[in-house]
């Protein structure tokens, strides 16, 4: 988890539109935002993720997993759940089952009996051992590199499937979920009404240097500083910059 930052002075920023990381402009950032919010400059949205990387340098999943099967497992598994029950979960699951022919040889009745604590849990141990019985037949069981090919498995989508081409395979892909779609709306990165359309507007106008983690600080951030229903805005290492227009203010002080 990113340590809490302090509250920073207000700061003035100046420079051109929006661009991409190849320099051309990044349209959707480069939009006026919603309710008459101006948009993030390039020089702008660079600094959010320097203050980032300064704060958290190696951001990590918080997914517990053993090897790229077993993250791939976990993503799908965590879809409608919290990180925290599917760890709870996958400890034992991953010490009898860490391979896809392990997997589909512990079968779907005794997977549910490990993972039924979590949401969904009946479909997910069909998607699973569906999954897992595809990468023993096709894939010599190894979790492709491609992620065109991990969408076609089962209960694996765009998401699931970003999510483990960045943590197993290191490329920098942007995994849009409820986190990252409503702090990237919210402090002004994208006016995206669907997490492809977020997607692409990050992945246009994050430097490629800030790539590789811009995910992981997003989802953190949203996870533990910009929440849903009452954002920590007095304690966010980036307020001076975000678009957001209805900042929470500190709690009063008890005596």
């Amino acid at each position: 988890m990113a340590k809490a930052a302090e509250p920073i002075r207000q700061r003035n920023f100046s420079g051109s539109k929006a661009k991409d990381n190849t320099g051309k402009p990044a349209p959707s950032a480069a939009k006026s935002g919603k309710r008459g919010r101006s948009p993030l400059s390039a020089s702008e949205i660079r600094e959010i993720f320097r203050r980032f990387h300064s704060e958290n340098p190696e951001p990590k999943g918080e997914l517990e997993h053993i090897n790229s099967f077993t993250l791939l497992v976990a993503v799908v598994l965590s879809a409608q759940a919290t990180d925290a029950g599917v760890n709870k979960a996958t400890r034992a699951l991953f010490e009898v089952a860490p391979t896809p022919a392990a997997m589909f040889a512990l079968g779907e009745e005794s997977l549910r009996d490990y993972i039924k604590t979590i949401g969904l849990y009946r479909t997910k141990a069909k998607n699973v051992i569906a999954l897992s019985q595809r990468l023993v037949e096709e894939f010599d069981s190894t979790v492709p590199d491609d992620r065109d090919i991990l969408e076609t498995l089962p209960g694996v989508g765009r998401k699931t499937a970003n999510v483990v081409m960045n943590i197993a395979f290191g490329h920098p892909t942007m995994a849009v979920d409820t986190h990252v779609f409503r702090v990237s709306n919210r402090i002004g990165l994208s006016r995206g009404a669907t997490p492809l359309a977020v997607e692409e507007d990050l992945v246009r106008i994050i430097p490629a240097d800030y790539a590789m983690h811009a995910h992981h600080w997003l989802i953190l951030h949203g996870r533990y500083l910009c929440k849903a229903r009452k954002p920590e805005c007095w304690r966010c290492l980036i307020a001076d910059i975000c678009r957001f227009p209805d900042k929470t203010p500190a709690p009063a002080a008890t005596a």
